[in-house]
């Protein structure tokens, strides 16, 4: 299965045309699509859709699941129905399984990366969002246990490793995602994890036991390469 995964399209109905073009070779390149957060700006349906529209016309299979940016409006779940009543998967601490590769993802949160991983201790505050955190981590969990493949991918928005982020400012760091989600994805085992979130950070990385963790984030890509608006993985 050839796989096309980008991230963090931040789609506003003034960029159709332009996200049309630079589409419009990726159904000959693979089998499909796989969009890993933030699809929209403001997270507004108006944004989603055309975004939609494009995707539609891509007659590819697409895989998704949302980023920080799709809850800013907090109609997440009107855009998931949108997206579903498309026919686009949407992962959030599910799976989905096709021609023997098994999707699983979950948006994922912050809370930082080894040692430095926010623990629930301190205010009430302070514990809500480690719970955010750890939920996150359980819908990862839910997911991954439902896949009866060999071949397993895993989709996020936030990254799972520290190595990926490398680049953005570290005071943020903790702010870009997880080790948490790392846990689960080392528990299970799988080939391949892509994530967005961090613009500035690093291609490629892997977690504790070898695992591939790639960073697609749009404006990555086109740093490496300008024409690039999606990754290619052969799995």
């Amino acid at each position: 299965m050839r796989i096309a995964a980008t991230a963090d399209l931040h789609f506003s109905p003034q960029s159709y045309a332009k996200l049309k073009e630079q589409f419009e070779r990726v159904r000959d390149e693979a089998d499909v699509l796989v969009l890993a957060g933030d699809l929209t700006n403001y997270g507004q349906p108006e944004e989603m859709e055309p975004l939609i529209n494009v995707l539609l016309r891509l007659r590819l299979p697409t895989i998704v699941v949302l980023g920080n940016h799709d809850y800013e409006s907090g109609k997440e779940e009107e855009l998931r129905r949108m997206m579903v009543g498309a026919g686009i998967k949407v992962l959030d601490g599910s799976a989905y399984e096709r021609d023997g590769v098994g999707f699983a993802g979950t948006k994922g949160f912050v809370g930082g990366f080894g040692r430095g991983v926010l623990t629930a201790f301190g205010e009430r505050e302070v514990k809500e969002f480690v719970r955010a955190s750890i939920d996150e981590a359980l819908k990862l969990e839910r997911a991954m246990s439902q896949l009866r493949t060999k071949k397993r991918v895993v989709v996020l928005h936030y990254s799972p490793i520290l190595d990926t982020v490398q680049g953005e400012a570290p005071e943020i760091f903790p702010f870009m995602g997880t080790s948490r989600l790392a846990e689960v994805v080392d528990r299970h085992g799988a080939d391949l994890v892509v994530h967005g979130h961090a613009h500035h950070g690093k291609i490629d990385g892997r977690t504790a036991t070898g695992v591939a963790v790639h960073n697609v984030a749009i404006s990555l890509l086109q740093s490496q390469q300008p024409s690039s608006v999606y990754r290619i993985f052969d799995l």
